[in-house]
């Protein structure tokens, strides 16, 4: 079979598409039909050729398969040290074999493909740290599954999620309208408690403008809540636009670049229109990595920089503490022992370790390093996508060990993580593992640490 009706080469493009991919349960029917899919090898191979830049070309001829790579690889140490889950192994065993073959591969390739770049690599980027070559096997396997969404060899849900940015620019589902009524509904609930309270939508040559994970409105809209009167109670002339909202990209773990493109394009077009003096987004790592730091290049910015200053919300935390637009309570500190989780999309690629560490001097009074931590810190367990794909929960959760472990060797009971995957995945990890820990984001301990300026009270003073 050339192409199914469900598992195809075409990316999903309309919002009909969609929901016939959504109405697939599980992708019964897509994997099904992804055991007939044929490979188009002339494209793949013409693909490869233009696409396979000099950086890639000269890490995989490089590789000395030293296999120094290995131990800083969580899933290589989740199971048992399998020479199979070698990060050299697994690049080489994929990208390098497609390459060698001159994408002469069949399904049964392909699949396995998918299968490694999607269920044995969240594309954290610590390899890379410890390559005497730098070579970074997460980056190689953002390029292959890259070239598995071209033949139509990638997993359902990414499938699905990178068309709700194609067709929405949102994952979720969630439109424009949505979000707004998001906002106003936030605003009303919270009116009693904090006067003077607002959202504001499309406010133009604002010092900040506000984006946010899908997930959040969907899911979790306390949290929008929550930024709105942290940014009132800091004094911040603040916005969110109506249209470019959405900071994350499902595209980008789906390996759709175009996807990314457009994605990408919507939140730029918000700057260019509000012309903010900078943008603060959210507590997501994936949504950082994507309109900051892999979004000018997909959006053919030569710069390598988004059209107005960003930030992550960690940032605009840290500087809000330290100059005292926000002050805290010290007697409100959290008490018990806490660690802290570092996202792997701004700690490696952005460096943050240190804000992330002052932040924490702020709030706990035993605060706990997990060993390897910082810029060394493992994984989650659950980036990369692979939190949301049914198919590889079991992988998944076999390399939740790795996290399990670095979390009680601590002793700590809360962990801070302010990365929507990682929350994800640590409430997951106690979900399996049962090892009595909660969790949490930064706003909600800030929240309940605040010292409230008497005229941004409630008038019963409460």
């Amino acid at each position: 079979m050339a192409e199914g009706i469900l598992c195809n080469r075409k990316p999903v493009n309309t919002k009909e598409d969609l929901l016939t991919l959504l109405a697939d349960k599980s992708g019964k029917q897509y994997y099904e039909e992804m055991n007939q899919l044929n490979v188009d090898s002339a494209a793949l191979w013409a693909t490869i050729q233009k696409s396979l830049k000099s950086r890639l070309r000269t890490w995989l001829e490089i590789c000395a398969h030293c296999g120094l790579c290995a131990d800083s690889c969580f899933y290589y140490l989740a199971n048992n040290k399998d020479p199979k889950q070698v990060p050299s192994y697994k690049i080489q065993s994929t990208l390098g074999e497609m390459v060698k073959r001159k994408g002469n591969v069949d399904n049964a390739f392909m699949q396995m493909v998918m299968d490694t770049a999607w269920s044995k690599c969240t594309c954290c980027n610590r390899c890379g740290s410890f390559c005497p070559f730098g070579i970074d096997m997460g980056v190689m396997f953002g390029y292959t599954r890259g070239l598995c969404f071209s033949q139509g060899f990638v997993p359902w849900e990414m499938k699905i999620g990178s068309g709700m940015h194609r067709v929405y620019r949102a994952q979720m589902d969630i439109t424009s309208e949505d979000w707004v009524d998001t906002c106003t509904w936030m605003c009303e609930e919270n009116e009693d408690d904090w006067p003077g309270l607002e959202i504001p939508v499309d406010k133009v040559n604002a010092d900040i403008m506000y984006t946010v994970n899908a997930r959040e409105p969907k899911h979790y809209p306390e949290d929008i809540a929550e930024a709105a009167i942290l940014f009132h109670l800091a004094g911040e002339n603040w916005t969110v636009p109506s249209v470019g909202w959405e900071e994350t990209s499902l595209a980008m773990f789906a390996g759709d670049w175009e996807g990314c493109r457009l994605q990408v394009l919507e939140v730029y077009s918000a700057m260019d229109r509000l012309k903010p003096k900078r943008m603060v987004g959210t507590e997501c790592g994936h949504a950082f990595r994507a309109t900051v730091l892999e979004g000018p290049y997909w959006a053919g910015l030569k710069t390598g920089k988004t059209p107005v200053e960003s930030i992550h919300y960690i940032e605009w935390v840290a500087e809000a503490l330290r100059t005292g637009k926000l002050k805290l309570d010290p007697s409100k500190k959290l008490k018990m022992p806490v660690t802290y989780q570092d996202s792997c999309n701004y700690i490696r690629n952005s460096g943050l370790a240190d804000i992330s560490r002052e932040i924490m001097s702020y709030i706990a009074e035993d605060f706990r390093e997990m060993k390897p931590c910082r810029e060394h810190n493992f994984c989650c367990g659950g980036g990369g996508g692979l939190n949301g794909i049914g198919r590889y929960r079991e992988q998944r959760n076999i390399g939740l060990k790795v996290k399990r472990d670095q979390i009680l060797a601590t002793g700590a009971k809360f962990v801070i993580s302010p990365c929507h995957n990682c929350w994800d995945a640590i409430r997951d990890l106690e979900e399996i593992f049962h090892i009595g820990i909660k969790w949490s984001f930064l706003k909600p301990i800030l929240l309940k640490m605040v010292i409230v300026p008497d005229h941004l009270k409630p008038e019963n003073g409460e």
